[in-house]
């Protein structure tokens, strides 16, 4: 079995690739880091295949599924993604753009492209890395939480086209709430309540793909958020996002939480 993993040097992707290779699979892993990357390959036992790539450049993103596409890929997970903090007026428009690149637009290729190879030969997984924040509006995150309602409704249009075909082929998408990884960093923010560990929601993620589930969502606080925000008004749902994020800023206006 064999696996492309995105965004594997770091946080939830790395935990991805180490638990997967000691299941015996052989991985394809990719980053923009190549020192981490060929590090990971010495580390990591098995077959590892690692490609460079920046997949906020789509001409990186064809090339690493041109790398992919004649090596029998059986899963391919989509975890390269990062956040941006701020009111939407003032985040740099630019970095904006790279990173809906990278949640949204590399993400759609590579699902595109290899679940038409999957539906093929009728077998093979997808797993989207998406978010709680899926669920919900996202003042002061908002392109952010934007680009993970995307994910979270492509793999469900997703999911329910591949089951009226009475396809083989599965796909999943991780929800996770808080995750103690170098996303915070990232995004200028810190976490306001305690997140799981990148283990912690590599392992849950793997578990419910290979049992064929549509969501991950691990947590029964996170679970219970999901289900709720679908009984709040919209915009009554904007303001407690708004409201609990603004609270996590410090005394001089410098960004402290969230994801």
């Amino acid at each position: 079995m064999k696996a492309l993993i995105t965004g594997a040097t770091s946080g939830i992707g790395q935990s991805f690739a180490t638990k997967l290779s000691k299941k015996g699979w052989s991985l394809i892993i990719t980053g923009r880091n190549e020192k981490k990357l060929k590090e990971m390959q010495n580390k990591l036992s098995g077959n590892v295949e690692f490609i460079t790539a920046d997949l906020s450049k789509r001409e990186d993103v064809f090339r690493v599924y041109d790398f992919c596409k004649d090596k029998n890929v059986d899963m391919l997970i989509n975890n390269a993604g990062y956040g941006l903090f701020g009111k939407f007026e003032d985040t740099d428009l630019d970095d904006e753009i790279n990173m809906l690149n990278v949640n949204v637009t590399a993400l759609h290729i590579l699902t595109k492209l290899f679940l038409r190879d999957f539906k093929k030969k009728d077998h093979g997984t997808i797993l989207n890395v998406a978010s709680a924040a899926g669920f919900m509006p996202g003042p002061l995150m908002s392109s952010y939480y934007a680009s993970k309602n995307y994910v979270l409704k492509l793999s469900v249009a997703i999911y329910e086209e591949l089951r009226r075909a009475h396809s083989n082929v599965k796909i999943t998408v991780l929800c996770p709430g808080p995750v103690d990884t170098n996303f915070n960093n990232r995004a200028g923010v810190n976490f306001s309540v305690k997140p799981i560990t990148a283990d912690q929601a590599a392992e849950y993620a793997l578990q419910k793909a290979f049992s064929g589930k549509l969501f991950a969502i691990p947590g029964l606080f996170i679970k219970f958020g999901a289900i709720g925000q679908r009984f709040i008004p919209h915009k009554i749902l904007a303001a407690i996002v708004y409201n609990i994020q603004n609270a996590k800023k410090t005394s001089d206006g410098k960004e402290k939480a969230l994801k």
